[in-house]
């Protein structure tokens, strides 16, 4: 063909400022549209292939290389797809209101499945912009008698198109990298990029220092020990064409799974468990879900769950697609139909991304309750780390809590797990409908310690996400109302009398209000089965959750005074110390050490309770060596 000029035909003025500062959202991302169109076209080869409509040779191979070369400021794609002619270069690079794949599919729709040609070779091309001065196009399209052509535009709307001298089927594109872009010339941030997105690409991708190429031509080949030459060996693609997600489940190992999550996840503990996505109706979506193995509780909140569009990395974590409980797992899920726009990056508004992000929480749902039905045993070992997503997807999503309301289990304060219904239906007799709980097993251990020695059973709910967990389960169950262990004392653990008469009693209160300097004070005596223990504190279980909230979203406000705690102090009568404090009450030589063990009663009380402040600790240590020196 003679040479040719002429403008781009565009829609939009301006076009190539909008792709550099606001189409991509990075600026690696045009690393990713070139080799991707470059997918697409060995894609379309290889289908035209398959269907006898194009002869290749027997060697064929196909294959990507993305070329660096830091002494010309140059980074080349080639590929050896199906390649353009010079009309095909008209419609597709000057028109950039059509797109090749969309006329491909139409060409081809009723021949064979069309699913996996999705190609954009249209705006996405014009990303090369983003990092050039210059970008040159030559392709020599499969067909036979076509002319190689070649392409050149300096990023403005005007082109220059005449005859190409490649040789060889396919598109070699070239960029003249402009001097704020010349970090991708490097061969390791080049490496590290197309590592990022094309770690499965279904075509092998190789990567080419062109710069070092003149060093190794200098390089004699290693001779081995017969004293022949070695043959060197042949270059590595960059990426694994055919990952495990692929695979039909049943082919997978245990140890595959284990190998792909550590390779993908730098993650080298074992992951609990696994799912494997694999369906093709009503939509195309492979993957596999890890429920990893937590250090501690807050990195539940690390999760990552990479999406891929034809084994090509588009983005981490894509809320439209993932239920945002979902984020708190790792995985990779391929979605060949999801509705996505020009940069490949977003996802345009689609009932069908609903859809899937339905049919994901379905398939965790059933994973869960498999565990749950057929591995109980491992299923309760999983529980201390899965708990903290299940209970999140519960409060996130109301059509997962449906799907496992029923094999939510409960660590118990006897051992063992218990679901809500086995809880309550053992212990209706002692409190029909009320869950006793531990927040914290240490500092509430004196409670645990009554609970155990009266045979009743508490669960333990010591996470951050249980106290909206429990408000759930309150809203969900009916007439069902949780209670922190140190909230009430049941009746289990009284006896039927307090032993002591009506004016101790009214002494006792006095006494103690008194002694704290506080006149709301609620002070109760009870005759506890447990005769070791002086008195506890109880705080309401309302009072201490809105206390609770108002720390949470207080803005950094102190809005304790909205919500006063409702602290009840309970006294033992069975207790030896109580009584002594009953029987010295009217010895005023004693009057002081009445104020002592007093004090300390209540200190001991509040210390089981929660943490002294640091003036409350101070004078328990100074009453303490106090009493002591009483010993001496």
């Amino acid at each position: 063909m003679g040479q040719e000029r002429g403008s781009i035909s565009i829609n939009t003025e301006n076009i190539f400022p909008i792709i550099k500062k606001w189409l991509y959202s990075e600026k690696d991302i045009f690393i990713r549209e070139l080799v991707s169109n470059a997918s697409d076209a060995v894609n379309k080869m290889k289908k035209l292939e398959a269907m006898g409509e194009a002869q290749l040779p027997e060697d064929n191979k196909y294959e990507i290389k993305v070329i660096v070369n830091k002494n010309e400021k140059t980074i080349k794609v080639l590929d050896n797809g199906l390649g353009m002619t010079d009309e095909e270069v008209k419609k597709y690079i000057n028109q950039i209101a059509f797109s090749g794949a969309v006329d491909f599919i139409e060409k081809y729709k009723d021949k064979s499945d069309d699913g996996q040609i999705i190609g954009h070779f249209g705006l996405g091309f014009y990303s090369a912009f983003m990092v050039s001065e210059r970008v040159q196009i030559d392709t020599l399209s499969y067909q036979n008698g076509a002319k190689a052509v070649k392409w050149v535009s300096d990023g403005g709307t005007e082109f220059e198109m005449s005859d190409s001298d490649k040789t060889d089927r396919g598109t070699l594109i070239t960029l003249y990298l402009s001097d704020d872009s010349l970090e991708f010339v490097d061969e390791y941030k080049m490496r590290q990029t197309l590592e990022k997105y094309f770690a499965f690409l279904p075509i092998e991708l190789y990567l080419e220092d062109a710069a070092k190429e003149p060093e190794k031509a200098e390089e004699k080949p290693a001779e081995d020990k017969s004293g022949e030459e070695a043959v060197p060996a042949a270059p590595k693609p960059l990426n694994d064409t055919a990952p495990l997600w692929l695979k039909n489940p049943r082919d997978c190992t245990e140890e595959e799974y284990k190998q792909f999550y550590t390779k993908v996840f730098h993650d080298f503990n074992e992951p609990l468990f696994w799912i494997h996505l694999n369906m093709d109706y009503p939509f195309n979506l492979k993957g596999i879900l890890y429920f990893p193995k937590l250090k501690h509780e807050f990195e539940t909140m690390e999760g990552q769950i990479k999406l891929y569009y034809n084994q090509v990395f588009v983005a981490d974590n894509i809320k439209e697609v993932i239920p945002e409980f979902l984020m708190l797992l790792k995985g990779v899920l391929d979605c060949p139909d999801l509705p996505l726009n020009v940069s490949r990056s977003f996802l345009q508004n689609d009932g069908y991304v609903n859809k899937i992000s339905s049919h994901i929480t379905k398939k965790v749902a059933d994973k869960l309750t498999s565990i749950f039905e057929n591995e109980r045993e491992n299923y309760d070992k999983y529980w201390d780390d899965i708990n903290p997503f299940v209970k999140y997807g519960c409060i996130r999503e109301e059509k997962f809590y449906d799907r496992v309301k029923d094999i939510i289990i409960y660590k118990s304060t006897k051992g063992g797990y218990v679901t809500l219904n086995q809880y309550l239906e053992n212990n209706k007799e002692k409190h029909e409908n009320k869950v006793f709980y531990v927040s914290d097993e240490n500092q509430q251990a004196q409670y645990v310690k009554l609970f155990n020695e009266n045979d009743m059973e508490a669960v333990i709910l010591s996470t951050m996400i249980d106290n909206h967990f429990m408000s759930l389960i309150e809203s969900k169950v009916s007439g069902v109302h949780f209670n922190r262990i140190d909230a009430d004392i049941s009746d289990s653990m009284k006896q039927e009398n307090t032993g002591i008469a009506e004016e101790d009693v009214s002494y006792l209160e006095t006494l103690f209000k008194e002694t704290v300097n506080d006149e709301k004070l609620k002070v109760q005596v009870e005759s506890l089965k447990n005769d070791t223990i002086p008195a506890v504190v109880l705080l309401s279980e309302q009072s201490r959750r809105m206390q609770e909230m108002s720390r949470m979203y207080g803005g950094g406000m102190d809005m304790s005074s909205m919500f006063p705690k409702e602290q009840t102090l309970v006294l033992n009568s069975s207790n030896k110390l109580v009584k002594a404090v009953i029987d010295l009450k009217a010895n005023e030589a004693k009057k002081e050490d009445v104020k002592l063990i007093s004090e300390h009663i209540y200190d001991l009380a509040m210390m089981s309770h929660q943490q002294l402040e640091p003036e409350a600790m101070s004078r328990f240590i100074a009453r303490s060596n106090e009493i002591l020196m009483k010993l001496v």
